[in-house]
């Protein structure tokens, strides 16, 4: 009796054992292939700034209206965006590097300032969120506080950001909006708005 006791305790004991043992195989595994797609995940989401487009984009404000043809090429952090036909200016180009944003048209001459957005206030009084637009025009928002509308296939119909409540509209399947209407409401009860239509991409 003493010797079948025995056997059964090492039985269990083995048993026991090899179950733990199968806990502790069985746990990496499940957790490995989470990770990896989180990381995954995080760099599928990362923002790559890099387009060229052109087309046509009219500003209204309580003072003026105006339209141009534009030509915008982005490269990450860089830019150069062309403005043809703003206000009998000529050609307005406005580049963009790290740390220095400048103008220069035949009416201006060259002037500098720290935003893109200041110095095209400076030189047309147009009001226009450049350095979010870089964001808008791919449908995403520029920022966490964004709040965002989705139409039926899911994509960003509408931006609420920053004071800007911007619109965004697809041909057909298409996901890149292909016009942007922005519109900043001001205290007088009046707004400033911007069409901005994409032909090429």
């Amino acid at each position: 009796m003493q010797i079948l006791n025995k056997f059964i305790f090492a039985l269990t004991a083995t048993a026991s054992l090899a179950f733990t043992g199968c806990q502790q195989v069985v746990k990496p595994v499940n957790t490995t292939p989470i990770l990896e797609s989180s990381t995954d995940q995080t760099a599928t989401q990362t923002p790559k700034n890099q387009f060229n487009l052109q087309g046509k984009i009219g500003v209204k404000t309580p003072q003026q209206s105006g339209s141009a043809f534009y030509t915008w090429a982005q490269d990450q952090d860089n830019f150069d965006i062309q403005l043809s036909g703003i206000l009998g200016m000529g050609k307005t180009i406005i580049e963009g590097r790290p740390g220095q944003v400048t103008l220069n048209s035949s009416k201006t001459g060259e002037i500098t300032a720290e935003t893109p957005e200041e110095l095209l206030e400076q030189a047309t009084g147009w009001v226009a969120p450049i350095t979010h637009i870089i964001d808008w025009v791919q449908a995403r928002p520029a920022s966490k506080e964004a709040k965002i509308q989705k139409d039926t296939a899911q994509r960003i119909s509408q931006i609420d950001e920053d004071g800007w409540i911007v619109d965004l509209t697809y041909n057909e399947s298409a996901t890149l909006p292909n016009k942007l209407i922005l519109k900043q409401q001001l205290e007088s009860g009046k707004e400033n708005r911007i069409t901005m239509v994409i032909q090429n991409r």
